[in-house]
């Protein structure tokens, strides 16, 4: 049935166009570098400059172009999306995006908990408070932990601390973290990513302890399985985009 719904699904997408191009290079502009096809400069889909920050981010970008084989299927590359999107989103409305972060840091997942079962209640705490610990430490967020279903305020200050570590990321960054917080349900996961406490795959193991902890009582979902793999590869995309911003190429 599984199966049957992902045919239907892929019959239901538009044609995807095919590969235009022969040769993939990368040049150097006036504000970073670029990507080229046969001579002529990637714009992105608003038709602004596709300019990347650094050469290492812009040779990434140019080998998932490289890989498109007879068609150009954007699900492929994720760097390439990411890119666009702080081009022709992120890059005017940063303070929006940002405090968009701030919203998963008032309901993180990292501060819901249970208590029952109790090797569930064990597992999360085991996975979650050390990360909140160095969230605290390194951040000087403090976050308070319920087992209630009902939202609980975080103190204001924490949120602050929240919001000023978020600051100090430039827009391509920025979209890497909120790419980040929306796949682990966690602001605190996100920074730990970005921070370098923790890699991309450790914090989406982190992330998934609930349904670990499920799938060992009742036995693994195939369709849950393969949704944890695409965050999973999400996931890492982001926090390579990010490593990727960050070298000097």
């Amino acid at each position: 049935m599984v199966e049957d719904k992902i045919r239907k699904a892929a019959a239901l997408r538009p044609a995807l166009p095919k590969r235009f191009y022969t040769a993939v290079s990368v040049g150097a502009a006036a504000d970073g570098f670029v990507v080229v096809l046969d001579g002529r400069a990637i714009k992105t889909p608003k038709r602004r400059a596709l300019c990347l920050p650094t050469k290492a981010l812009a040779e990434a970008v140019a080998a998932e172009w490289e890989a498109q084989a007879t068609v150009i299927d954007p699900a492929t590359m994720p760097l390439t999306q990411l890119a666009n999107t702080v081009i022709d989103g992120i890059s005017e409305t940063a303070s929006a995006v940002a405090e968009s972060f701030v919203t998963y840091a008032r309901a993180d997942l990292l501060c819901y908990r249970v208590a029952y079962p109790e090797s569930l209640a064990r597992a999360q705490a085991e996975a979650w408070q050390p990360v909140l610990d160095w969230a605290e430490a390194r951040l000087g967020a403090r976050f308070r932990v319920t087992t209630e279903i009902s939202p609980i305020a975080q103190p204001e200050e924490s949120i602050a601390a929240i919001r000023a570590a978020c600051a100090a990321y430039d827009p391509w960054r920025l979209a890497a973290l909120h790419t980040l917080a929306g796949v682990y349900g966690s602001a605190v996961l996100a920074l730990a990513v970005l921070e370098g406490h923790l890699a991309a795959d450790r914090a989406s193991a982190v992330a998934r302890v609930d349904e670990v902890h499920q799938a060992s009582r009742w036995g693994e979902d195939a369709e849950a399985c393969r949704r944890a793999e695409a965050l999973a590869a999400e996931a890492a995309s982001a926090a390579r985009f990010a490593a990727l911003v960050r070298r000097d190429g």
